[in-house]
């Protein structure tokens, strides 16, 4: 161990969650600011674009060898809210407590801003040159779709990512165990935005008069029914490969029930089975099989004594790779069975087409560094700043290991209490993003 700062990961991610970037607003700037510090101090040249003063973006591309295209590590320094969450620690302390760092970002994203930026810092000590250019881009704006940060840079400065084929961000890597087996997803794709508003009619009146039938009988058969209904399966071929994986590691008769959700015809029978059994994972694989819709805001009513004859609804839909929003309102329709018109609020599509050549290198990387581990491919239910990215054709892995204790959910923190992750875990993940740059581009 020396003394340079690429060696302290935790004092660098402690001092990242003590800047509290919540967002709204976001105001990374003086977070964004710690970091330059770091990267001038070290001979980096680095370069900051902002669509706002308040929430620069910061870019620094480390040269190397021309012999393989450019490799983005791109994450987030902004967080979500922690209103009305309590938490037993405070969230922005940054505080070490039974080998845990405690705090809003340890996990989503500030940890793997860390390993990033150390790799990058540590690359420039050692005077190493990667095979490509590896061009660090740290962002604003990801927890409120991006506009201040990656589709900010995509749209208005592509030219900082010439010559890049592949990109490295969150949304895969930490560790799992499920049924005793400890694997990693590596995520190769993630579904997209499909946010819809809708309205339900009927007739209004006095609220003192019975009516049956109304906008808000509308409305309460419309939750019912997708609360109660799942829209049609799919199994994509990533979500075929990751299952698959685990149906052949897992034990019986786990390996039996993940086989079935291989079958299209049993597929949401054995969802049920698993959420009745109390397994976590149930919900994930839901939304990995599944085109999904969920209701989340309700407009409508203007007086307590009045019935209202019109409701507006927003309903975050989240495509999966290669479906429109076409094909999902046709889904959405035939379940409802409702006459519905829906109207985009917003779409981000991000493809269909897969690029899993990086992939086999990232899987050996971390067979290496933890042989009793097993990678796997897998697509998330959420959005990242990857599918900017791949309005450039740059193909994005969500690939920041973290070697998790099997008793530790990591997920069930994320965006909610008591966010946080083990030291060890840290270090663990700063080696291996550094292994990449090391491994990378080579035959």
């Amino acid at each position: 161990m020396t003394d340079a700062i690429y060696d302290r990961p935790i004092e660098i991610l402690q001092k990242l969650i003590r800047f509290d970037t919540t967002n709204p607003p976001g105001n990374e700037v003086e977070c964004i600011r710690y970091l330059n510090g770091l990267l001038t101090e070290a001979g980096l040249q680095t370069t900051l674009l902002a669509k706002t003063p308040s929430r620069p973006n910061l870019i620094v591309r480390l040269p190397g060898r021309g012999e393989a295209p450019g490799l983005v590590l791109q994450g987030h320094v902004d967080v979500v809210t922690t209103a009305n969450q309590t938490w037993r620690h405070p969230p922005f302390s940054g505080e070490i407590i039974d080998g845990y760092l405690w705090g809003r970002g340890a996990l989503d994203m500030k940890g793997g801003v860390t390993m990033m930026l150390t790799a990058v810092l540590r690359a420039h000590a050692e005077g190493f040159r990667p095979a490509g250019d590896v061009v660090l881009t740290i962002m604003a704006d990801e927890e409120a779709a991006s506009d201040y940060g990656a589709r900010f840079l995509v749209e208005e400065h592509p030219d900082q990512f010439t010559g890049v084929r592949y990109a490295i961000g969150e949304g895969g890597g930490g560790s799992q165990t499920l049924f005793g087996q400890r694997y990693y997803s590596i995520m190769v794709a993630e579904k997209a935005v499909c946010w819809m508003r809708t309205a339900l009619e009927g007739p209004g009146g006095h609220g003192s008069m019975p009516l049956r039938g109304g906008a808000m009988a509308r409305l309460g058969a419309l939750l019912t029914t997708l609360d109660q209904k799942r829209l049609p399966v799919h199994i994509l071929p990533v979500m075929e490969e990751m299952l698959t994986a685990i149906a052949e590691t897992a034990p019986e008769p786990a390996s039996d029930l993940i086989a079935r959700l291989l079958d299209p015809q049993q597929t949401d029978a054995a969802l049920d089975e698993m959420a009745a059994q109390g397994m976590r994972q149930a919900r994930g694989f839901d939304a990995q099989l599944h085109n999904t819709v969920n209701a989340t805001v309700v407009h409508g009513g203007l007086k307590t004594n009045v019935i209202p004859s019109r409701i507006e609804l927003e309903l975050d839909g989240r495509l999966l790779p290669g479906f429109t929003p076409a094909q999902m309102m046709a889904e959405l329709r035939q379940v409802l069975g409702q006459e519905l018109e829906f109207e985009i609020i917003r779409h981000d599509p991000v493809g269909s087409e897969t690029d899993m050549s990086l992939y086999p290198l990232l899987a050996d990387i971390v067979r290496e560094a933890d042989p009793e581990g097993i990678p796997i491919p897998t697509l998330v239910g959420g959005f990242t700043d990857g599918r900017m990215f791949a309005r450039l054709g740059i193909q994005n892995y969500g690939f920041l290991p973290l070697k998790l204790p099997e008793e530790f959910n990591g997920s069930a923190t994320v965006h909610a209490a008591d966010e946080r992750v083990p030291v060890d875990a840290i270090h663990f993940g700063c080696d291996i993003i550094y292994r990449l740059l090391q491994r990378y581009g080579r035959a």
